[in-house]
Parts: structure tokens; sequence; C-alpha cells
């Protein structure tokens, strides 16, 4: 049954996003049906968090909200959600149903329609994810969720082995929730996890990295990772994840913390170096996890980038540091260098000590007159002209010396001068 109050003043919502969905569940309710905010917008407000996007759910049957709405995209209707637009937003309306079995551990077997919301939330992962709120106020929460979000507890609705088995990623997700959250774990839903983690062999990585992005945004994901190794779901995964103690470089684990939330992938380029996985292992779980290559170059290249100033003989001059710098700008990039000085930040914050002065760094990349041949003062079609030489492998060679020379401070981004340095190479060395 509902449990009334008085109306609804959503506090952490975009008032259009409210608007809109005002408007369906009025059409809706007008029309002689049961409409409610269900799910995780309805969790958020309680919890005073942001909400970013309202589910509906319904006792109408897909084709009536086809046909109540002139805008409806049938996004997964033979799950008995659509999507309707309304006021420039776009809504999940989804009809009350329970499903039955699973022969994946992730979709379930049979998706039987019923009238009763009760029946609807029950279904559901999670007893704060499992509750609904209607126009005027009424709640409708039969499990507690909102007892368990006011005890920051974790809970599965019914019983959690059975939750899980139904959906195995519900597994990564109650870890995730619990790290973003700082939420424990209710004790049955936690054993029941224990008891059936090895499903989570059958969900695809990009789903499982999905969930881990989002921890890993979070404010404490250290917490997430000590659950994953605590439950040993990290072994469990399709690609597994090699995360043990023994093996850690305490330094860079830590560093995630220092990280700001809205880098997630410095957090995870200190994760993999944390965890001792080279450059080249690194390649292969990050296209394996189902990264984006955008992304994947940039976490790659943070861990080049530490590998090859931690593979540099630095000699024990005042200049060494500044001039491996320059070289890993140039062979790397800026945005790695800034992504890199931002990692070290983070190591230094938690305690540790940043492998180069990062105030420095900043200096001399500033400094640089130039950080990649386009900005040289000289092209390749240019100095084959000045040399009046034909184009080979040594020119790849030559240019780069100039562009180093140049970006050190050396010389100057000047054409004539870069002309004459290329002159003096070329006799000097016999190129």
């Amino acid at each position: 049954m509902a449990e009334h109050r008085e109306s609804i003043n959503w506090k952490h919502a975009d008032p259009l996003l409210v608007s809109g969905s005002v408007q369906v569940i009025k059409t809706i309710l007008e029309n002689g049906y049961e409409a409610f905010w269900v799910g995780g917008c309805v969790r958020d407000e309680y919890m005073g968090r942001n909400v970013s996007d309202i589910d509906i759910t319904t006792s109408a049957l897909p084709d009536v909200i086809t046909s109540l709405f002139d805008r409806v995209i049938p996004t997964g209707i033979q799950h008995g959600t659509v999507t309707v637009l309304a006021e420039g937003q776009s809504y999940e309306v989804t009809t009350y149903r329970v499903e039955r079995g699973s022969d994946d551990h992730r979709h379930p077997a049979e998706i039987v329609f019923v009238n009763e919301i009760e029946k609807d939330l029950r279904r559901r992962d999670f007893t704060m994810n499992a509750m609904a709120l209607g126009l005027e106020g009424q709640w409708v929460d039969p499990f507690g969720g909102r007892d368990d979000i006011d005890k920051a507890l974790i809970r599965c609705v019914g019983e959690a082995k059975v939750r899980f088995q139904e959906d195995a990623l519900r597994m990564v997700r109650c870890i995730r929730f619990a790290s973003v959250f700082g939420f424990m774990i209710a004790k049955d839903t936690w054993n029941g996890l224990l008891e059936v983690k090895k499903t989570l062999g059958w969900i695809a990585m990009e789903r499982i990295r999905s969930e881990l992005d989002k921890m890993m945004s979070g404010p404490d994901p250290l917490r997430g990772l000590s659950l994953i190794k605590e439950s040993g779901l990290h072994l469990e995964m399709k690609v597994p994840f090699p995360y043990q103690d023994q093996e850690q470089d305490v330094s860079f684990i830590r560093a995630i913390q220092g990280v700001s939330a809205d880098q997630p992938d410095i957090r995870w380029a200190l994760l993999l170096m944390g965890c001792k996985i080279s450059a080249a292992e690194s390649s292969d779980l990050l296209r394996k996890w189902t990264f984006s290559n955008r992304r994947r170059e940039l976490i790659l290249g943070l861990v080049k980038f530490q590998e090859a100033w931690d593979y540099s003989l630095r000699e024990a001059q005042p200049d060494a540091d500044r001039v491996l710098w320059i070289q890993l700008v140039l062979q790397m990039g800026v945005p790695a260098a800034e992504a890199w000085l931002q990692l070290q930040e983070g190591i230094r914050s938690t305690g540790g000590t940043a492998l180069v002065q990062i105030e420095d760094a900043r200096v001399w990349l500033k400094g640089m007159q130039v950080k990649s041949l386009k900005e040289l003062a000289l092209t390749g079609d240019e100095l084959l002209t000045s040399v009046n030489r034909r184009g080979g492998p040594w020119m790849k060679g030559l240019l780069s010396h100039l562009l180093f020379q140049t970006a050190a401070g050396y010389m100057q981004n000047d054409e004539t001068v870069l002309i004459e340095e290329a002159k003096r190479v070329i006799q000097d060395e016999g190129i």
C-alpha cells in the first residue's frame, strides 16, 4: 500500500526534468492507470544527491503508453520499456513486471506484466532502489529502503543469492554503491555475494568496466577496490584483474585517493602502476576491458611516461631532470605530460615522493619554445630545399634533434638558425 504525505517538491533535480515527468505521470493517471517515479531518482532525491535522470513505472502496457504520447521511442518495448519525450526531456516508462528465471545470469528468461507495483518492486536489486513515489507524495516502500538508507546499509530485496543469480552484475553494483555512498553491505547480502560470485564470469567486461568506472569516479575508490579484492570478484571476471597486496606499490595505490574524482583515467593509470603492470600488459588489459581508444591512449600514455622516467639513468647534474622532462614531453605529448603531473601531485598529497619537482616541471613546460614538430619554424620540405638533398631516414632524426635543441632553449626557433644547425650536423656527423 502507498504511504501518503504532502505533495512532493523535488529539491535535487532540474526543474525542467521534473516538469516533464509530472506531465507524463498526469497523462497516464488521467487515463485511468497508475504511475510513479521509481528507482534511482527516488533514492537520490531522498539522499539529497543530484538527480540526473527520472524513470517512471506504470500499470499501463507499452502499447497504451505509445498511444498516449506523440513522441515515443520503443527503447526496450519487449521488456516493457519505452522512452517518452516530453518538454525537451526523455523519460524511460516501464510497465509493472515480474521476471522469471535466467539462463545467462544477466537477462530474465521470462517477463510477465502485472498490475501491482509491489510485485514490480520485488524484482529489483536493492531495497534503496525498490522505492516509488507518487505525484501527491505517496511513498511505496515495501522493503524498507528508506530505513536502510538511514542506516547507510545496502541490502538486497529478498534473498541475496537469488537476486545476484538473476543478474550477476549486481554484485559489482553492490560494491560500487558501497564505495560511492559510503554504505556498509548487509551481512546476508555479502554472504549471498560470496556464495555465487563465480557467476560474474558470465558478464561482459564492458558492463563490468562501466560499473568500475563509476566507482573510480567516486569519493572513495580505495574502499571499492578493497571490497573487490576481499570478495574475490576480481578473479572471477572474464578478464581477471591482477590485484594482489604482496605485489602492490602502495604509493601509487594510495595516490588514487589524492587525484580528483573528475580524473578517473589518471586513477586507472595509478592502479595499473600500483599493481606493477607494464605498459605492454596494460595495453592488452585496457583493450580487453573495452576502454575507448581515446581513454586507452591517455591511460597508457601515463604508464609509458612513468616507465620512461623510471628507466632513464639520470646523472647527478643540475639540468638532468629538465632535459629528461623535455624529452618525454616531446615524445609523449603535452596532454600526457600534464596528466602525469596531476598523477605526481596525487602521490605527493598522500605522503609519497613525487619523481620530479612538480612546480619546476610546470615552469619547464611553460618555457618550452616548441612542443611539437608542427611548431618548429622549419618544415621538412624547407629542410630538404635548404640542404639540397633527397628525403630519407636521416631526415626524421635530424628534425628530432632540431626540435629538442629548440625546446630545451639551446637555440632559437628561427628558420635561419635551424638551417645552420642542420648543415652543421650533416657535416660533422656525415649524414
